[in-house]
C-alpha cells in the first residue's frame, strides 16, 4: 500500500505526540531525598509532648482542642542512610513525631510546618488505636480522614492497644522498625489461635457499615516490647470499644469461627493430673441455626485433625488406640470449656455477639433476620447453644513404641 507524503507527515507527528505522554508522568514528583515515608501511626488520647508544650509556650499557635495526640511513624532515606553507616546496635531506623488537635487532618498538615520533608501514606503498614480514646469515640469518627485519602494505604492494618498506642511503636532493637514489626507478627496465625484474622482498613469499613459487633487484635507494650494479647470488642451500633476478651478467650471464639490456621490445646490427663498437648493441623466448624416460631437456637459443630506433640503421661503409650482415644477427649474437654467460657463472656457480660451466629442467622433465615437484626446482640444473649466437638489423633510424632 503506498503512502502520500501528508500521510506520512502526519503519522510522524502522532508518533512524537504519543510518545511525550509518557514523558509527562512525572512532572509533579518530589526528590526522594524530600520525603517522609509514614510506615506507622498511633491515635490516643490527648497528651502533648514536652516539644508541643514549648511551642505553644512560645507562640499563641491556632484554634484547637486537645482532644487526640496522632504519633506517625516515619522513616526517611537521611535516617536509614545514617543507620546504614553507623551501624551501631542502639542506632534507631525510624523517626515518630507526635501532633495534638481536634482533627486529623489538620494534624498532618501541622506537621508540615515542623518539617521539610512531607509525610506521605501509601507505604502506611499498621494504625494502632489507644483503648481509651476507642471507648471515647467511634472508629467511624477516628479513621474518617483515613478513609477519605486517596493516599492512605486500605490495606494498612488496624489494631488497638491496652495503653498508650504510642508505645506499641517503640522499639530497643537497634535497626527494627516497631511498625514493619507488628504488620509482620500476624502472619503468625499459622501458629496460634490467639491472633486474629488481618482487619484491613478497607475491612474496617466494611464491618462499621454494617453494623454488627466485631473484634479488633490487642497489643500490649512494655519496655519496648510488644505482645499480642487477646482482642478489644466493637459494639456494632455504636462503633465504640466495650472490653476486652482475654487470649484464654480469644482461643475459645477462635474454636466457634473455625478460623484458627494453627496452635494448641493443652490439657490434663484425669488420671495422673499430666500434661497432654495437642497441635491443631487443621479446624472447621460449622454454626446451624434453629428456628421454631419465635425461638432462635443453634448447634456448633466442631472438627479438628492434629497431633500429639507433647505428653507427660508416662504410663502413656501413643501407639496404643486406647491411650489416642483418651488423650482425644481430654483435649476435648479442655476445647469445650474454653468455648463455653467465651459463650458466656458473650450473652452474659457483654451481650454481644462477636462470634458470627447472627450472619448465620442472616443467610438461612432472612426474614426472621429482618426482624432481629436492630436487636441482635440483646436477642442473642437469651439465645440457646448448644456445642459438638470432635478431635482426631492422626500423628503422635516420632516418639513411642510398641509393647
Amino acid at each position: 500500500m503506498n503512502l502520500s507524503r501528508n500521510n506520512i507527515h502526519f503519522l510522524s507527528v502522532s508518533l512524537l505526540v504519543l510518545l511525550l505522554f509518557p514523558l509527562t508522568g512525572c512532572w509533579s514528583s518530589h526528590e526522594i531525598e524530600e520525603q517522609s515515608f509514614g510506615v506507622g501511626v498511633a491515635y490516643d488520647k490527648d497528651k502533648e509532648s514536652m516539644v508541643e508544650k514549648e511551642f505553644d509556650k512560645q507562640a499563641e499557635g491556632y484554634p484547637k482542642k486537645n482532644l487526640i495526640t496522632s504519633t506517625y511513624q516515619l522513616i526517611t532515606p537521611q535516617v536509614a542512610s545514617s543507620t546504614t553507616k553507623q551501624g551501631g546496635p542502639q542506632q534507631k531506623s525510624y523517626m515518630n513525631v507526635s501532633e495534638t488537635g481536634d482533627s486529623a487532618f489538620q494534624i498532618v498538615r501541622e506537621l508540615s510546618l515542623r518539617s521539610d520533608a512531607p509525610l506521605t501514606s501509601p507505604h502506611m503498614k499498621v494504625m494502632v488505636i489507644g483503648d481509651a480514646l476507642a471507648r471515647s469515640y467511634s472508629l467511624e469518627q477516628l479513621v474518617d480522614q483515613n478513609l477519605r485519602d486517596n493516599d492512605f494505604r486500605p490495606s494498612c492494618l488496624v489494631l488497638i492497644s491496652k495503653g498508650r498506642a504510642s508505645d506499641t511503636l517503640e522499639s530497643k532493637t537497634g535497626g527494627e522498625i516497631p511498625a514493619l514489626r507488628l504488620a509482620g507478627m500476624i502472619d503468625n496465625t499459622y501458629r496460634t489461635t490467639r491472633i486474629l484474622p488481618p482487619m484491613s482498613l478497607i475491612k474496617l469499613e466494611s464491618k462499621i457499615q454494617s453494623g454488627s459487633s466485631f473484634l479488633l487484635q490487642n497489643v500490649l507494650s512494655a519496655n519496648g516490647e510488644i505482645k499480642f494479647a487477646g482482642a478489644a470488642i466493637i459494639k456494632g451500633k455504636t462503633h465504640k470499644m466495650i472490653g476486652f476478651l482475654n487470649e484464654e478467650e480469644l482461643d475459645g471464639l477462635t474454636w466457634i469461627t473455625g478460623k484458627g490456621k494453627g496452635g494448641l490445646v493443652k490439657s490434663f490427663d484425669k488420671k495422673t493430673g499430666q500434661l497432654i498437648v495437642y497441635e491443631i493441623e487443621s479446624m472447621k466448624s460449622h454454626i446451624k441455626p434453629h428456628v421454631k416460631g419465635n425461638n432462635i437456637s443453634f448447634d456448633v459443630h466442631i472438627k479438628s485433625e492434629g497431633r500429639l506433640s507433647e505428653n507427660w503421661v508416662v504410663s502413656g503409650n501413643p501407639l496404643k488406640n486406647q491411650f489416642l482415644q483418651k488423650a482425644q477427649k481430654t483435649s476435648e474437654k479442655e476445647v469445650k470449656h474454653l468455648i463455653k467460657n467465651v459463650t458466656k463472656k458473650m450473652q452474659k457480660e457483654y451481650e454481644i455477639d462477636v462470634a458470627g451466629f447472627g450472619n448465620q442467622l442472616r443467610i438461612k433465615h432472612p426474614r426472621l433476620w429482618i426482624r432481629v437484626k436492630d436487636n441482635w446482640d440483646r436477642t442473642f444473649s437469651e439465645v440457646p447453644i448448644n456445642y459438638d466437638v470432635k478431635l482426631t489423633i492422626k500423628d503422635y510424632g516420632t516418639s513411642g513404641s510398641k509393647k
